[in-house]
């Protein structure tokens, strides 16, 4: 009986692992996402931003006081999706948790983004720096329930 167990929960979670490639296949090779937030009132608002995916996990970076950061720690449900840098949808909607990422994650999406965006990123970075506006980083999680396409 409890080999049944295991051997259900190994199915479970490769078919989890399946759908969530499959759904994330679409963010290979693009530059924004679309995240959607969502104000206490649950009024959506859509905001195009730089990303970078690594092992299943989308990353973000913002400015920490951003509305972005606040609507974040008020719901975390989030939805996104590949766009233009006007927001213009190139994918279909995925569901999602979204967190402070914490610091070890971090900074490897921080190299990554560096890496992906580099010049144009690291001039952004020194505006901010000038600016003296402090970055977050915003991890986005997927489940088997959440990235079955809406």
């Amino acid at each position: 009986m409890k080999s049944d167990t295991i051997l259900e929960c190994c199915r479970t979670y490769k078919r989890e692992i399946e759908l969530s490639r499959d759904a994330l296949a679409q963010f290979l090779n693009q530059k924004y996402i679309n995240l959607e937030t969502y104000k206490k009132s649950g009024q959506a608002v859509h905001t195009p931003v730089w990303f970078v995916q690594d092992n299943g996990v989308l990353y973000v970076r913002t400015d920490k006081n951003s509305g972005k950061v606040k609507r974040v720690r008020n719901n975390p449900h989030v939805r996104t999706m590949p766009c233009n840098i006007r927001g213009r949808p190139k994918g279909e909607w995925i569901d999602g948790t979204i967190q402070i990422a914490k610091d070890y994650e971090s900074q490897q999406a921080n190299q990554l983004l560096n890496q992906k965006y580099g010049l144009r990123g690291k001039m952004l970075g020194i505006m901010y720096n000038l600016r003296k506006i402090g970055f977050v980083v915003l991890s986005i999680h997927f489940s088997a329930d959440e990235t079955s396409r809406r």
